[in-house]
């Protein structure tokens, strides 16, 4: 059944929303809640961190690890694979979905955004949003302090260099690195240079 609230459905479907709608300021209170609970667990208690990584999350694969200090938006819209890792101090905004394929890695500092505003002045500060789904493939490493902007897809196999901003769609294996990244290199499908 889809949900009755149409600030929620227009932010689902990509449409400007009001930011301050009750019910996403609810669901964020929720997920901050639950991230705070992940954050401070004890680093050893491992089953404990799973079970709050998918009660936050909005699907995953059996194994995931998270560590701290990790924050996001909802937690719901993301949606992981198997053997999700996700280092110290990662940041997912998800607005809309973030979805992340199989043994993917994301190295600190790792910033995922799928949540912007509006060019409009009167509407951004009107605290109107918007957002785009960010989609990684599977086996994918995600370098420290990368960025990857709303609405990026990004192949299977693909590698970005750390402190690389991604403003734009990449295929199947690929290195990508730089401000804004670009490809560095081609990849084999067992991830060996090409050339």
């Amino acid at each position: 059944m889809e949900n009755e609230n149409i600030e929620y459905n227009h932010m689902m479907n990509e449409e400007p929303y009001d930011v301050n709608d009750p019910k996403l300021l609810h669901d964020r209170i929720v997920a901050r809640r639950l991230y705070t609970q992940l954050n401070n667990t004890d680093f050893e208690d491992e089953a404990t961190k799973t079970k709050l990584v998918k009660q936050l999350f909005g699907s995953t694969g059996e194994h995931v690890t998270v560590r701290p200090s990790f924050k996001c938006d909802y937690g719901y819209n993301i949606h992981v694979g198997e053997q999700f890792f996700a280092n110290f101090d990662c940041i997912l905004l998800d607005t809309c979905d973030i979805t992340i394929g199989k043994n993917a890695l994301l190295a600190p500092h790792v910033k995922i955004y799928t949540a912007s505003h509006p060019l409009n002045v009167k509407m951004r500060t009107s605290w109107i949003g918007t957002g785009k789904a960010v989609k990684i493939g599977d086996n994918c490493w995600i370098g420290g302090d990368a960025v990857i902007v709303p609405g990026v897809t990004l192949g299977n196999n693909v590698i970005v260099g750390a402190g690389a901003v991604v403003t734009k769609s990449f295929g199947d294996n690929v290195v990508i690195a730089g401000n804004p990244a670009r490809m560095i290199h081609q990849l084999d499908a067992e991830g060996n240079i090409i050339g």
